[in-house]
């Protein structure tokens, strides 16, 4: 663990909660799973993707198996940059373990919904089984070593995978095990705007994205082009 105490306080008053032994992954119920579950809406997932890969918002698991680890250092990133590191260190935790932490977690998350009479009964009842695992809470997936595992994991209890990268990472991705969907984050038009508002640890950032965007024709699964877009900055 790199933060302290008074860091996992915040983030932990924030909803994030920490699972695995070894405390580098983290789960929050999502925006939309909330919203799901009192019947006020759905994720842009559900809407597209129903019919097809039979998701639904308020049975979807927001984790992270890297919350600590981040090669960039976004201008508009809303965490805190500065207890993130650009590099993996220590050990990294089984992915099954990972993802049996998070789903407990995420269930005591849940909890109070159940005394509240405005929730959905058995949405409320399926929540506690997800079946869907957003990989894109926060930090950057790549980096965890297991990542490939991690997916296979998802594969194993029949989870769809939908793994959110900044395109760092194209060894990763050349050798990756095929989520269901696979999203590339492009922040930038140019280089200089992407070293002004990515603010990269590595030299050749640019040149890293650009590799993993030439990989996305090689992948069978659904491939999505991420924009964040902010005015005065990349707008």
């Amino acid at each position: 663990m790199m933060v302290s105490a008074e860091e996992l306080s915040e983030l932990e008053q924030a909803g994030y909660r920490f699972v695995g032994g070894h405390r580098h992954s983290a789960v929050k119920i999502c925006h939309w799973t909330r919203k799901s579950l009192l019947n006020r809406g759905a994720c842009y997932k559900e809407q597209f993707y129903f019919e097809e890969l039979g998701v639904q918002s308020h049975r979807c698991l927001q984790l992270s198996p890297s919350l600590l680890f981040c090669d960039h250092r976004c201008i508009f990133c809303w965490r805190d940059t500065t207890v993130t590191n650009p590099r993996w260190v220590g050990e990294a935790d089984e992915p099954a373990d990972i993802l049996d932490d998070a789903i407990s977690a995420q269930r005591l998350l849940l909890s109070g919904f159940g005394g509240n009479p405005k929730v959905d009964r058995q949405k409320f009842r399926e929540a506690q089984e997800p079946k869907h695992c957003a990989i894109s809470l926060a930090g950057e997936p790549a980096i965890y070593p297991r990542i490939n595992e991690f997916i296979e994991e998802c594969r194993k209890r029949k989870m769809t995978s939908f793994l959110v990268s900044n395109g760092q990472h194209p060894e990763v991705l050349e050798r990756l095990v095929e989520p269901t969907q696979l999203y590339i984050s492009v922040v930038a038009p140019d280089p200089d705007t992407y070293i002004n508002v990515c603010r990269p640890t590595t030299s050749d950032g640019w040149n890293r994205l650009s590799r993993s965007l030439s990989l996305l024709p090689s992948f069978r699964c659904r491939k999505v082009i991420r924009l964040t877009l902010a005015k005065g900055l990349n707008l």
